[in-house]
């Protein structure tokens, strides 16, 4: 992992993905896909359940093969020369992937022994990645009695023994306690500023928001919007949000009102409380405050949202991320 300058935009791509294709019988996991990823990013993918994130990552590291369409890892086709690709490679899957009657230390250096790691190399390359996941005490210890959190760190270890360039993380924080989940998300970070590419899915809408420099969302096999976090929120322009909640049930004809004010784009009525949606360079808050207060409707709280991921997600797919 070559130390870069965090200030410096690096644009050249080092994953790059032409036309992909994956078909299992009738069903199309992956659409003619084409993706490019940035080295030294920390680039996000977004998709709910089936999307095809998991088919996709699964093509990148050569555990499927491909029906039709190219990836290039450093200019690399993956068909041509899968050993290769896969040496630029480390994965840390969603499911924990650790030997628990081996030892820390063991389990490190199989996985790193499978990228060609030797003797004294191997062991000192294993107790490295230890050392960065917080393990080196543990070397020693057997996983079986670990919590979630250790073991998914210990996961990490064994995915980045061997220095490579590109780190695939799907869902690394499943089921962990809050701070095992901090030190990963550090972790991350601290990998990147090193020089690591880092692909990064997860559930958790805020951890991409924190950690993702660009974000592709997937549904049905496809792309469907790319771009970095304000790209992506500027393209839900109708979805500030204002939520009034007052002191009684309100009347229906609050709700077309509400619309008459400009920018409002829609309303919504839950009892005694009134989402208000508005275009999103729309600067109305003082005329819908003013609104309630003229009627004599007692606000008991009110809250200004704009959009966030989880609004673009939902407005793009229409389902959640974890449905």
């Amino acid at each position: 992992m070559v130390s870069k300058d965090t200030q410096e935009v690096i644009q050249l791509s080092i994953v790059r993905i032409e036309n992909l294709t994956k078909k299992y019988g009738n069903i199309v996991a992956v659409n003619d896909l084409s993706l490019s990823i940035n080295e030294g990013e920390i680039f996000g993918l977004l998709g709910p359940n089936g999307a095809g994130k998991s088919t996709l990552i699964n093509m990148i590291t050569s555990l499927i093969t491909i029906d039709e369409g190219n990836i290039y890892i450093k200019d690399t086709n993956t068909k041509s020369n899968p050993l290769l690709t896969k040496s630029f490679t480390g994965i840390v899957p969603q499911d924990i992937a650790i030997y628990e009657d081996l030892t820390c230390l063991e389990n490190v250096k199989f996985f790193a022994g499978l990228y060609g790691l030797r003797g004294k190399e191997l062991k000192s390359k294993a107790m490295e990645a230890l050392e960065f996941t917080g393990l080196s005490d543990k070397a020693k210890d057997f996983p079986k009695g670990f919590s979630g959190g250790m073991k998914r760190r210990l996961n990490i270890a064994c995915a980045i023994a061997h220095n490579p360039e590109i780190i695939i993380m799907d869902e690394p924080t499943v089921g962990i306690d809050p701070q095992s989940r901090n030190h990963i998300l550090q972790s991350v970070k601290e990998l990147n500023r090193r020089g690591c590419t880092v692909i990064y899915t997860s559930h958790y809408m805020e951890e991409v928001e924190e950690l993702c420099s660009r974000i592709a969302i997937i549904d049905y096999g496809k792309v469907i919007a790319l771009g970095t976090k304000q790209e992506l929120k500027s393209i839900v322009k109708h979805k500030n949000e204002v939520w009034v909640t007052v002191k009684n049930n309100i009347d229906k004809i609050v709700q077309e009102e509400l619309k008459e004010i400009p920018g409002v784009t829609d309303v919504e009525i839950y009892e005694n409380t009134v989402m208000v949606y508005s275009m999103h360079e729309s600067e109305n808050l003082e005329s819908i405050i003013a609104y309630f207060t003229s009627k004599g409707l007692g606000i008991l709280q009110i809250e200004s949202k704009v959009p966030d991921l989880e609004t673009v997600f939902l407005t793009l797919t229409g389902r959640k991320l974890r449905d």
